[in-house]
């Protein structure tokens, strides 16, 4: 471990690459957080035991629900004042001046009724999918809470459904999801639109950042600072195991001058959470333990941690015009990602009565499916240096000795006759994961060619097999 963990701080300082967008657009979100361009690795031996038990997972889900989830409308941003999000808030509500919209806005919470929502049956249904963690948002920007905070009365349980047994929602999903092994990660929203430390309501919002100056009104940010520990400490006492605290609004950050103490913070939640995987994501230092590109994927391979955070659908809540990805996209994506040495986390919006939808629960089968039989070509694998060619995405066992070939199918085609690919020259027999039996291959000149039997399901592939030393 000792080794280990000085060979890892050695590689501190790599910086991140660009990316290539995929086929999956990010227009419809309006707005896509940038990425930090630095890691730091952490030096906590705890931390870094759990991250990398966090990397053998591959597979997340995160789930966007709050009062947005209402109306279908995007999450929190229709709030802010900015240019880029004003045409929004008039497509949501036209007419409405900029005062009423944030009361209606504000109101939501009034309505927020989810009776149909049964986080068990939740858990079930993801771990049939294949997922390994769960990311669920405690509290997004606009300030509404998942949970029973004892800080603010803008919560689901102080609403309409407060009576509910599942009314500290938050605890709820993660008891249900933790019953069924899940790695725990509370996604948390660092600026609070609703909290009258951020945004003083006697004042205009016109941007994302606090409406006041902090260095004039210091008593006013010490309130914040101590709201933002007093609420994640909610988190870290009284929620059960949580494994990651997923950390929301870079912007939110000491270059800024918007310091929330956050160092203190996270060494505070780690008394109660040893261990804990601390993600500010955008924010590079030792408060981000894993980097999050957003509705992308990097470009090459990386050495460090790292989490693709994308929906499934053109918005991260839940819309009542959804345009879905297909499972084709999911799996081939997470091919991609794992090659290049990532966790996958999919984002899925839930209704505001608590409901995943038949078209969700469709493809997320089928993706289980796919892992059920070709998973051990994801799960517990860790990156090769010839990672891809063409269509096939390379992925390899801990001890190096096991290499997995993914064939991507491309949407919409049919399998070809043969798959070939350069370098990674089996040894011995190859086996296909679709059905545990041998395929015939050659090697020649480099390349390797593996003939297809007939009657193969037209889905993805994958083969194990050892290589030539």
């Amino acid at each position: 471990m000792k080794k280990r963990l000085l060979s890892l701080i050695a590689g501190a300082s790599l910086s991140f690459t660009l990316f290539a967008q995929g086929n999956f657009a990010t227009k419809d979100h309006g707005f896509v957080h940038g990425v930090s361009k630095n890691y730091e690795w952490p030096t906590d031996p705890e931390v870094l035991k759990k991250l990398d038990q966090w990397q053998d997972l591959k597979f997340g889900i995160m789930f966007h629900w709050g009062v947005y989830s209402v109306p279908g409308i995007s999450e929190s941003w229709a709030l802010c004042s900015e240019d880029k999000f004003t045409a929004r808030r008039k497509k949501i509500l036209p007419g409405a001046t900029y005062g009423d919209f944030k009361k209606w806005y504000w109101g939501l919470a009034d309505s927020f009724n989810p009776t149909k929502f049964n986080p068990t049956e939740w858990a079930a249904i993801m771990k049939d999918a294949g997922f390994k963690y769960l990311i669920f948002t405690t509290k997004h920007h606009d300030g509404f809470c998942m949970f029973d905070s004892k800080y603010t009365d803008y919560s689901i349980a102080k609403g309409p459904y407060k009576d509910s047994k599942y009314s500290n929602v938050a605890y709820h999903v993660f008891d249900a999801f933790r019953q069924q092994d899940f790695m725990i990660g509370a996604y948390f929203s660092k600026p609070d639109w609703h909290c009258e430390y951020y945004w003083d309501p006697a004042l205009s919002t016109p941007t994302r950042n606090p409406n006041y100056n902090i260095k004039k009104n210091p008593d006013t940010w010490a309130k914040f600072q101590q709201y933002t520990a007093n609420q994640i400490d909610e988190l870290m006492t009284d929620y059960g195991r949580i494994d990651i605290l997923w950390l929301d609004g870079g912007w939110v950050k000491k270059a800024n001058k918007q310091d929330i103490k956050l160092d203190e913070i996270v060494d505070n939640a780690r008394k109660k959470q040893p261990g804990l995987i601390a993600v500010d994501r955008t924010v590079p230092g030792r408060n981000e333990n894993y980097q999050t590109p957003e509705l992308r994927i990097p470009k090459t391979q990386l050495n460090h941690p790292w989490e693709s955070n994308i929906t499934l659908t053109n918005t991260w809540g839940w819309n009542p015009r959804p345009k879905y990805k297909s499972v084709n996209w999911v799996i081939n994506t997470l091919a991609e990602i794992t090659a290049k040495g990532g966790c996958f986390a999919l984002n899925v919006g839930p209704s505001g009565e608590g409901v995943i939808e038949k078209e969700v629960l469709v493809r997320l089968k089928k993706v289980g499916e796919w892992l059920k039989k070709n998973g051990t070509a994801i799960y517990a694998t860790r990156i090769t240096p010839n990672y891809n060619y063409g269509n096939v995405w390379f992925t390899a066992n801990k001890d190096g000795q096991t290499l997995y070939a993914i064939y991507a199918l491309p949407e919409g085609e049919k399998l070809p006759e043969y798959i070939e690919w350069e370098g990674n020259e089996p040894s011995g027999k190859m086996t296909l994961l679709q059905n545990g039996k041998r395929v015939k291959y050659t090697c020649k000149d480099g390349k390797v060619k593996i003939m297809l039997p007939q009657g193969l399901k037209n889905e993805a592939l994958a083969f194990s097999f050892k290589v030539k030393k």
